[in-house]
């Protein structure tokens, strides 16, 4: 139980720690991700008015049914493309990422890498 306690402090301090640095506001908002083992959900934030502007995961109606496996690279760059079409619509072009305490690489270097191809600008 100990070791685990260390694990999730670690956590908490590498999430305050990006967190510290990523800030959305109305002309740039946040790009928030998180992964479970199951899923991937990603939302666009405004930090300074405390709403969500346009969220999607792999739970999303309209993703369900493309997507055979939420948690996965391919599943991740569906939601990738999808938020920002969903973002164009909304008239968000530029996004600050936030990664949250996980490394930029697999699922999470998937979905940015198809927001990016999808027009969203970070």
């Amino acid at each position: 139980m100990n070791r685990e306690r260390r694990k999730q402090a670690q956590r908490q301090r590498r999430h305050y720690r990006v967190r510290k640095h990523v800030r959305g506001t109305a002309e740039r908002p946040r790009l928030s991700v998180f992964r479970s083992l199951q899923n991937i959900y990603a939302q666009i934030i405004n930090d300074d008015e405390g709403r969500t502007l346009v969220a999607t995961s792999t739970l999303a109606k309209d993703l369900r049914d493309t997507v055979k496996k939420g948690g996965d690279i391919k599943a991740a760059a569906a939601v990738g493309a999808r938020l920002a079409q969903m973002a164009l619509a909304a008239g968000i072009k530029k996004v600050a990422f936030d990664r949250g305490y996980r490394r930029f690489h697999g699922r999470i270097k998937a979905l940015s890498e198809a927001a990016r191809k999808g027009g969203l600008q970070f």
